[in-house]
């Protein structure tokens, strides 16, 4: 690592917007929103502080750039950069690229859209902690060859899902409450999945944030509990497999921005963006959409069939709804457009158009959309709505429930099709290198102690760890601006204004690194945490 990358994280300017403590900030948008701790942690306590909340919010145009003040008894004990990615069925994320017909690779990409956000679908709604300027969160997946069987070579089958399989696969309620059960998933056979659990190797272990949170939960395994730290998941090396990497890095202060990045090599897929999210109250709904750095997603092919395709993928709006009832659920309104560039031949763009909720009875979480021929340059890449497209442009339509099943038609043919099924998939979760290897800024090293005074319901002592936090953040500002020295990025380039963040060397060397690493034979690297 150069000597100017470990200047960066030994003089970390940490930052949370959720400041305890209301001192002076003059990178802040004004005063921090504060709720007290009510000393009631029961599910009445906690409601009771949400409702303060939602009244000192009312007004306000941006929450997510402001600096809010919450006691840790409201937050979930995961760190942000943890909880807030788009790899919740790597397996998808790897199909991409499986097909030679370019329709099935938009159907793939449509796939891979609608299962990005599972945790809002199998998990809760929850708040998670705000991220630190600097901190930086790692994982990988090591995604068996089986994981996705296709029953023929025609896009009209559906796949076959063999990997992290949700037991709770039948009806279940789109609400969470502030006290939700956790959801437990299975996996099939490790014959069939190529996976096995190992006792006694902490090497990979989601430690106990899978114990807490229903949205990192462990699959169950057929021999033991998922739930102990001292179990991992380790594929079977007599059968291939592909190491999906992901990387992700706070890299602004006001407002709170974030660059992420996950790849294939071995596929020739790799995917990015920056993180910014827009947040404000409107009646009894939190809304949050996408800020202005944030452009979307952007999946690149490097090679193979697909290669030198770019899939920009644009974020929705999405409404958390509930707030005042203590049950929690989120809908989605607006768009998503996914617009396929890169070599010459036939351009396709998708719209999914998410349904109006009615105002009265239950949410139906509806959607329709389109795939479409369409010209680069020209108007038809600012359509997002199905109507505005013409038939004679339109090459496929599907609908659907965005929390379940989604089907598609070809253009002319009256047989729907299955696009994808969610509701028999589990999240996957995420193979991250045990604390003692962790640098101090990576996520869970950074929040350890107030992760586990969490779990152990030590309100008062996690909220004070926090604060000790909370305080070297602004301490170690403060030094900054005196000696006017910038933040600088380790491991993203600064420039984020494409909204497709470049990896710098360090980063490179970072995602190297984890390609290659083994928990069999670790070592670790003083500079570089590998």
């Amino acid at each position: 690592m150069s000597a100017t990358a470990q200047n960066n994280i030994k003089d970390l300017p940490l930052r949370d917007s959720e400041d305890a403590a209301h001192q002076g900030d003059p990178d802040a948008p004004g005063s921090p929103i504060s709720v007290p701790d009510s000393g009631d942690h029961g599910e009445g306590g906690k409601l009771k502080m949400i409702v303060q909340l939602v009244k000192r919010s009312l007004g306000v145009k941006d929450l997510a750039a402001m600096r809010i003040s919450l006691p840790a008894s409201l937050l979930e004990p995961v760190p942000n950069l943890e909880y807030w990615g788009y790899l919740d069925r790597p397996d998808l994320f790897l199909a991409i690229n499986d097909r030679d017909d370019p329709l099935e690779r938009m159907l793939s990409a449509l796939r891979f859209t609608f299962s990005k956000d599972l945790k809002f679908i199998k998990g809760k709604v929850c708040k998670a902690y705000n991220s630190v300027l600097g901190e930086h969160f790692r994982a990988y997946f090591d995604v068996p060859s089986n994981a996705i069987m296709y029953k023929s070579n025609e896009s009209t089958e559906p796949l076959d899902f063999t990997w992290h399989l949700d037991e709770n696969d039948g009806e279940s309620s789109h609400l969470t409450s502030l006290t939700a059960p956790t959801i437990r998933v299975k996996s099939p056979s490790s014959a069939s999945l190529s996976v096995k659990s190992i006792k006694d190797q902490p090497m990979l272990s989601d430690h106990h944030y899978a114990e807490s949170s229903p949205n990192l939960q462990r699959p169950v395994s057929t021999h033991e509990s998922s739930y102990a730290p001292s179990t991992i998941e380790a594929v079977d090396s007599s059968v291939p497999h592909s190491r999906v990497l992901f990387i992700t890095e706070q890299v602004c202060h006001h407002p709170p921005i974030s660059s992420f990045h996950f790849e294939c090599a071995e596929k020739g897929v790799e995917g990015c963006g920056v993180d910014q999210i827009a947040a404000r109250i409107t009646g009894t709904t939190l809304k949050v959409g996408p800020g202005s750095q944030n452009k979307g997603i952007f999946l690149k092919i490097t090679k193979g069939h697909g290669a030198g395709e770019t899939y920009w993928i644009t974020h929705p709006t999405a409404c958390v709804n509930g707030i005042l009832r203590g049950s929690f659920y989120a809908t989605i309104t607006e768009s998503t457009t996914i617009t396929c560039t890169g070599p010459s031949g036939e351009k396709l763009r998708a719209i999914i158009e998410y349904k109006d909720e009615p105002w009265l009875g239950a949410p139906r979480f509806l959607l329709e959309g389109v795939i479409y021929k369409y010209t680069e340059g020209s108007e038809q890449e600012t359509w997002t709505k199905v109507k505005q497209v013409p038939r004679d442009l339109v090459v496929a339509t599907f609908e659907g429930c965005w929390r379940k099943i989604i089907t598609w038609k070809k253009v002319g043919s009256d047989v729907a099709n299955p696009l994808i099924d969610l509701t028999p998939l589990a999240l996957v979760p995420k193979q991250v290198r045990p604390l003692d290897e962790q640098l101090p800024n990576e996520s869970r090293k950074l929040w350890e102690g107030v992760t586990s005074n969490l779990l152990k319901k030590e309100w008062s002592e996690a909220t004070r760890v926090k604060q000790v936090i909370e305080q070297k953040q602004r301490d170690i500002a403060a030094e900054r601006r005196k000696k006017n020295q910038p933040f600088v990025p380790v491991y993203f380039e600064s420039d984020i204004s494409s909204g497709a963040p470049n990896l710098t060397a360090e980063g490179k060397k970072v995602m190297e690194e984890m390609a290659k690493y083994s928990p069999a034979n670790r070592t670790t690297d003083a500079t570089t945490g590998v």
